[in-house]
């Protein structure tokens, strides 16, 4: 009987001991935490989708608290909205943020690029990429498995069936920038809605040179530069034949859509454009008739 009590007050004095160890190691490396991070934290949408920059929106929020600047942080689902509420909460003022959406920059329908071989095995744009360049003779060109679709939170992009691309639909995209890291060729890219959702871009990522390029698909870019000349606002540059469009230069004025023989840039949301008028032919000369001189009257 002895025994046991010993063992249990021996336990008991161990347990007080180390109890009173964890207490003073607690009050000793106590990490302090802002109250205003979880404060931000409840007004973030929890999408956790990693568009702001940072890993998840509890992140996002322990940054925003830490800076001290809401300059250059932008949440993509939440918006304005959630910013201005962050921004009250913090007593910072939230600058305006240009909105964003993905685009798609493939125009490799089935009819523009044909199939030469068939891909069988698992529906997945990452393993068909790792195995070999795709169905068609354009290796750069959309795989169309959708592993794009799989990866947006907000069913925001789909397949079109009948093109074999996928289409992004503006309304729910919040430019979390998923699908583009899903995507196994950087066919989707991040660009500014742009004003009235009106946007114009390069609609192909090809490499290749031009007459390889226009084999596999009837309307890659094929690097002839035309584009680059026309532009009065140096916002198409060319580089391993291929044209890029800077949206931040770019004033929308589709002088370089008139010009593509490949019909490869696209002038999205825009309206239709107005018929050229011809100019009006030039008016005939009237030739008149020189007088005949009068025959010599012959006299007998």
């Amino acid at each position: 009987m002895n025994l046991i009590l010993i063992a249990v007050i021996s336990l008991g004095a161990i347990a007080l001991v180390l109890a009173a160890i964890l207490y003073v190691a607690s009050k000793k490396f106590a990490v302090y935490e802002d109250p205003r991070i979880a404060q931000v934290g409840e007004v973030l949408p929890q999408a956790n989708c990693g568009g702001c920059g940072y890993p998840g929106c509890s992140g996002f929020a322990d940054a925003c608290v830490k800076a001290g600047s809401l300059d250059g942080k932008f949440c993509p689902v939440g918006g304005q909205p959630v910013m201005a509420k962050i921004a009250d909460i913090l007593g910072l003022a939230a600058g305006e943020a240009e909105p964003m959406v993905a685009v798609v920059r493939c125009n490799g329908t089935c009819a523009n690029r044909p199939r030469i071989n068939q891909y069988d095995g698992a529906k997945s744009c990452a393993i068909a990429a790792s195995l070999y360049g795709g169905e068609t003779g354009c290796s750069y060109g959309c795989l169309g498995c959708g592993d794009c679709v799989a990866a947006c939170q907000f069913d925001a992009i789909h397949m079109n069936p009948e093109t074999g691309l996928p289409e992004v639909d503006e309304a729910k995209c919040t430019a979390c920038g998923a699908c583009v890291k899903a995507c196994p060729k950087a066919i989707i890219e991040i660009r500014p809605q742009g004003k009235k959702s009106r946007r114009v871009y390069v609609s192909c990522v090809n490499k290749d040179k031009g007459a390889v390029a226009r084999k596999a698909c009837t309307v890659s870019c094929i690097g002839c530069g035309k584009c680059v000349k026309t532009c009065p606002f140096e916002a198409i540059t060319l580089e391993n034949n291929l044209a890029y469009i800077d949206p931040d230069k770019c004033k929308s004025c589709r002088k370089c859509v008139e010009v593509c023989p490949q019909n490869t840039i696209i002038e999205l949301n825009f309206p239709p454009r107005k018929p050229k008028e011809e100019a009006p032919a030039a008016p005939k000369e009237t030739v008149t008739p020189k007088e005949t001189a009068e025959a010599p009257k012959v006299t007998e």
